[in-house]
């Protein structure tokens, strides 16, 4: 996963440009409703911000840098952090099946470890807890550094 500069235009055109390249990406997208202040206007927002997923080989681990906008790695102790296809999966169908859900950055409290039974996620475990009332699954995505958080509806988990 590359870092990109904060500006939604700079990401629109690393991501552009790496895929031209031939590199396989993944910019998560969502539909969100903007307010100016004279309008709104419904535009397609990142997941996680200035964040776009790349697969390279080691060979081209410096080629990402050719792209214009691109920071950096998303790393730990100066190595880049590889994803986890099934992680990147995880991302792909909760964006894919329009499920309501935020991502949250750092770790999360632990709480009980469920699966889920129904629904696009159907098969992925994750923990649960309460939060401000509302049930949420809390997907750790712990190689990245965020948290898919996810509004969970009647039936779709076992323990």
């Amino acid at each position: 996963m590359v870092r990109t500069i904060h500006e939604a235009e700079s990401r629109k055109k690393a991501y552009s440009e790496l895929t031209q390249n031939g590199f396989e990406t993944y910019l998560p997208l969502r539909r969100e409703l903007r307010q100016w202040s004279d309008r709104k206007k419904w535009v397609e927002a990142p997941v996680i911000n200035s964040y776009i997923f790349v697969r390279v080989t080691k060979l081209e681990y410096r080629k990402v840098f050719e792209v214009r906008h691109i920071v950096g790695y998303v790393s730990y102790k100066g190595k880049a952090v590889p994803i986890p296809d099934k992680e990147i999966e995880v991302m792909k169908r909760a964006v894919e099946n329009k499920l309501s859900f935020t991502v949250e950055m750092g770790t999360l409290k632990k709480g009980k470890t469920v699966t889920f039974t129904a629904g696009p996620l159907k098969g992925i475990t994750g923990e649960i807890t309460d939060i401000k009332g509302v049930k949420k699954i809390y997907l750790r995505v712990k190689h990245a550094g965020f948290t898919l958080v996810v509004n969970l509806e009647e039936g779709m988990l076992s323990e």
